[in-house]
């Protein structure tokens, strides 16, 4: 019985002074999706499929979110993602389908607005820049 209290005792010291041995750091600065720098795009999604919404700059596609099925999304594309000039183009690939939607180059700039218009037929689709 004696050792199992001295048992115990041993447990409760070793889980005590065990933050007592971790170092302690300052946080990372987080940047801010909120950012002047960022450029705001709504996607207003006409589909009713889920449509994955990627961002192809200086040849690479980058995946930016989800726009919800019948609804209106969001989302903050970072000027990291604004390819030379500003040049990008939206895809857009509705989960489950095998449509996709590409938009013609856009150029923008931080400080604009984008509105992709999703249409049951992707094909009909339009973009503004604003």
């Amino acid at each position: 019985m004696r050792e199992d209290k001295l048992a115990r005792a041993c447990i409760l010291v070793l889980l005590g002074t065990g933050g007592c041995f971790l170092k302690s750091k300052a946080p990372e600065p987080v940047a801010d999706p909120e950012s002047s720098e960022s450029v705001p795009l709504q996607v207003v999604n006409h589909h009713w499929l889920d449509v994955a919404v990627y961002v192809i700059h200086d040849g690479q596609r980058t995946r930016l979110g989800v726009a919800g099925g019948t609804a209106e999304t969001r989302m903050m594309l970072p000027s990291r993602l604004l390819g030379v000039g500003g040049d990008i183009q939206l895809f857009g690939d509705p989960i489950g389908s095998t449509e996709k939607t590409v938009t013609e180059v856009l150029v923008v700039h931080p400080g604009q607005f984008i509105e992709w218009l999703l249409e049951w037929g992707l094909e009909r689709s339009t973009v503004g820049v604003y």
